[in-house]
């Protein structure tokens, strides 16, 4: 898949607005944010379509993977954006990491830990906010969560560095 894809899942109590425009992107943060959430509105979503009082729109379709045989599962998916939650065993594995470096489908992924093994962009790790952080829908009884990005680096220069290291 190539490209940017705009995500919006919503029912009768929470909407949540996201982009994805990379193989790889991370959602962070504090507990209560809605993470969680996110994910079992679009697993109940898949299991139940419309019938879940779950609207879910995106240009492609939108997945949950457990860890209930995670690795067949993944390698029958193709273009498609895959939903990860932290508590899944597999997350932190070399095979996992294997398997999405291969893969044609986007990964979002819910974790507040290093992925080490994962080659993804500090641009694409994104924090979310509802409309109890911001004014923006404030008005609205609805809980509104959109995406934020968690680091901004703007590099002013030409950058060489002599040495780089990884730290772990």
């Amino acid at each position: 898949m190539v490209g940017k894809y705009d995500i919006e899942v919503y029912n009768n109590k929470v909407h949540y607005f996201l982009s994805v425009k990379r193989n790889i992107t991370i959602l962070q943060g504090n507990s209560a944010t809605g993470k969680t959430e996110l994910i079992r509105l679009i697993q109940e979503h898949e299991a139940n379509g419309r019938s879940s009082g779950i609207t879910l729109k995106c240009a492609v379709k939108c997945v949950v993977l457990t860890s209930v045989d995670w690795e067949l599962r993944l390698s029958a998916m193709k273009n498609q954006i895959v939903f990860i939650d932290e508590t899944v065993d597999f997350l932190h594995s070399i095979r996992f990491a294997q398997i999405v470096k291969g893969s044609d489908n986007y990964f979002v992924i819910v974790s507040r830990d290093d992925l080490g093994y994962l080659p993804y962009s500090v641009d694409e790790i994104y924090g979310l906010r509802n409309n109890t952080e911001t004014q923006k829908y404030r008005q609205y009884n609805r809980t509104y969560n959109e995406m934020y990005r968690l680091y901004n680096f703007e590099v002013t220069k030409n950058v060489h560095p002599d040495v780089m290291s990884l730290l772990r």
